[in-house]
Formats: C-alpha cells, structure tokens, sequence
C-alpha cells in the first residue's frame, strides 16, 4: 500500500495539497508531517506564530489521516549560534535543520522510498522550482499537486478553506505572504520586515535582539538582510539599522522574499 506524505507547514499551500491527496487517494494511508521550529521555547514571539498551531488543529481535523509532529528541540537562533552562520535569503540553515533534516529522517525510518510519495505545498507561481525538489527528495517520489490544473491563487485557496469552516491564520489577513516563522522570516525581504514592524512591533524587537545576540556571538557584521542602494557589493542591513531606516525614507515596498522551508531548490532554498 502506497504511503502519501505531505510536507505540513501550517500554511495555506501545503492545507490545500493535503486536501487534495486525501480526495484522491484517502486517508487511510495519509500522513501529514509538521516540523516545528520553536524548540523548546514557549514564547511566542520566538517560532511559529500562535495561531498557526490552532490552524493545524483545525486542518488535521478537517483532513484526516495521520499527524506527525516533530520538534528538533532547537529554535532558529540556537541553529545559527551552534553553526556558526546567521541565515540569510542565499541559504537558511533553520530551514536545513529544523524542518529538512527532521522530516527527512522520519521519512527514512518509516517510508520506504517504492512505497512512498511526498507532495510539498508549492503552487503553480513556483513551478520552476519542481525539477530541483524533485531531484532532493530522490529516491523517493515527489509532487506538488498544486502546480497542476486547475490552478488556484492563494486568495482562491483562503476562500476554499473558509468554505470548509476553517479558521484562516491571521498572518495571512495581516498581509504578509506566509504563515511561517510568525511573520519573519530569514528568506523574507525588505517590506516583510517593514510589516512585521509595523504591526508587531513586539515581534520586530525579539528578532532585532536575536540578530545582535547572533552578531555578537560570531563576532562579525552579518545581518539577515542587505542594503542594495547604490549598486556594488551588498552590505549588510541589520535590522536595527533597517528600523531606523524605516523611520526617515523609503524601502523596497515590492522585496517581500520567498520561503520554502521543507524543501531545497536551486538557491539552496
């Protein structure tokens, strides 16, 4: 009996595809694997976003088949203290360790690759990165059903859950583009940083003290974004630094970033 593993980020994306999965194929043999990545820390500005885990409660329950919940027991900035790097949008070693490497290893040790398929949550704005996720999740099957017809936006995907009576992730009615990492993101771009400071500037504040927390550790001027005016080199933009910007001119209102933390694609995403 074939084994249908989707990647569960708690997002719109990956809801969606577990939906259609289980209309397909059932969910008897359904598995959605959430990796988690706020370790053992309970504060909730460190990690998901809270009403992300009463999202999953609500999707699980709306989807059926088997939830699987891993934590690795670290958060993002204990990551890049033990490794030694900060992540930025050219590579998230969180992403690596905290949702690939889990999800990996219970792949390993329960799926075998001939009778398993793994769906992930990208839609068809991502299709070029399939070939490369398909090549990463080798020897096992992936797919992404959402690249396929009928092609659904985002928007088209909220309402869709609405219509199954589930509870939306405020992120999203907040304006930022995932539901991941609690509205930051080291992948995120400039104007999701300005967002995040704007509406949670408590947020905002955690992640400015952990950049520095990060900085101080490595001793080195590293920031997860960059300061590109001007052309050259990119320099490093700290985020205290991009507040203060903030507050005396513009920034790039269009550089929201990307994220696709439970799979890599030809940037190391």
């Amino acid at each position: 009996m074939v084994k249908h593993v989707v990647m569960f980020s708690g997002g719109i994306g990956s809801w969606a595809t577990a939906k259609l999965v289980a209309q397909e194929h059932g969910t008897d043999n359904l598995y959605l694997v959430f990796s988690d990545v706020k370790g053992s820390n309970e504060s909730p500005h460190v990690g998901e976003d809270e009403d992300t885990y009463k999202f999953i409660d609500a999707a699980v329950a709306n989807i059926g088949g088997h939830y699987i919940y891993l934590n690795h027991g670290k958060d993002i900035w204990e990551v890049f203290k033990e490794g030694n790097f900060l992540g930025n949008s050219r590579f998230a070693s969180c992403s690596r360790e905290l949702k690939q490497k889990p999800a990996r290893q219970w792949l390993e040790n329960n799926c075998k690759p001939e009778e398993t398929i793994v769906y992930v949550g990208i839609d068809w704005t991502e299709t070029h990165r399939l070939t490369a996720i398909v090549k990463n999740y080798l020897p096992y099957t992936a797919k992404a059903p959402l690249t396929e017809p009928p092609y659904r936006d985002k928007d088209e995907l909220i309402d869709w859950a609405k219509q199954e009576g589930l509870p939306i992730p405020r992120l999203y009615g907040m304006g930022f583009p995932h539901n991941n990492c609690g509205g930051g993101c080291v992948r995120a771009g400039q104007a999701q940083f300005k967002k995040l400071l704007q509406i949670m500037p408590d947020r905002y504040a955690v992640w400015e003290a952990k950049e520095q927390e990060v900085r101080d550790h490595l001793g080195k001027d590293v920031s997860i974004l960059n300061d590109r005016r001007g052309g050259g080199p990119r320099k490093p933009l700290t985020l205290k630094d991009f507040r203060d910007r903030v507050a005396k001119e513009s920034i790039d209102e269009l550089d929201f970033g990307s994220c696709g933390c439970f799979f890599e694609d030809d940037n190391g995403s």
